[in-house]
């Protein structure tokens, strides 16, 4: 089922919001972010995206659907859990544009739009003057009772991409996992390269 990709910021992005929430919450629910979301802590959370005038959704739309989203804005004004391992290592967060969520409706994998979502948002990133990428990955254990038999990483994709792990660099976020009271710190891997 082919897309439409649309670049959305300002106003557009702010109208998205509901939309990419409700998504959030329902591709994330599956391995390996097993997020038991809701509206009210999607509305918080992507608040940042509405306040920041750097940040982008590419949304990927079937008619006036939203099927797919991936955001992004500068790492200096995202959470200070995403900057603080990141500035202890030397970098510079105002030179970093920091890739968010990147999530899409199972139907429509295959067709590419994971590529376009990363080339959508370095090209945001380049016109911010920004040269550098980042996002991380959630690690789960290898051995974990939710882990599908079936899952392939996407690490080849990212390496592909261009994008390297930085050893020892982990963010660590909190949210509910399924079937769970309360929120609990994960250890997220962060990836980086140059453009």
């Amino acid at each position: 089922m082919p897309v439409d990709i649309r670049i959305l910021t300002g106003r557009g992005l702010r109208d998205a919001l509901d939309d990419l929430a409700r998504l959030r919450i329902s591709v994330f629910r599956d391995w390996p972010y097993l997020y038991e979301g809701s509206m009210d802590y999607e509305a918080k959370y992507l608040q940042r995206y509405a306040d920041t005038d750097g940040a982008v959704i590419v949304g990927a739309y079937d008619g006036k659907t939203l099927v797919g989203a991936a955001t992004g804005e500068p790492l200096g004004d995202e959470f200070e859990a995403f900057q603080t391992p990141l500035k202890e290592r030397g970098y510079d967060p105002a030179k970093i544009f920091y890739l968010a969520e990147s999530v899409l409706d199972p139907a429509y994998r295959g067709q590419g739009v994971g590529h376009r979502f990363f080339d959508e948002r370095e090209a945001h990133a380049r016109r911010l003057g920004l040269d550098q990428a980042t996002f991380c990955a959630v690690i789960r254990p290898d051995d974990h009772p939710k882990r599908p038999a079936d899952y392939r990483p996407l690490d080849p994709f990212w390496r592909k991409r261009g994008y390297e792990k930085l050893d020892g660099v982990i963010v660590t976020f909190p949210w509910q996992d399924i079937g769970e009271a309360d929120e609990t710190e994960k250890p997220m891997q962060v990836w980086h390269r140059m453009f």
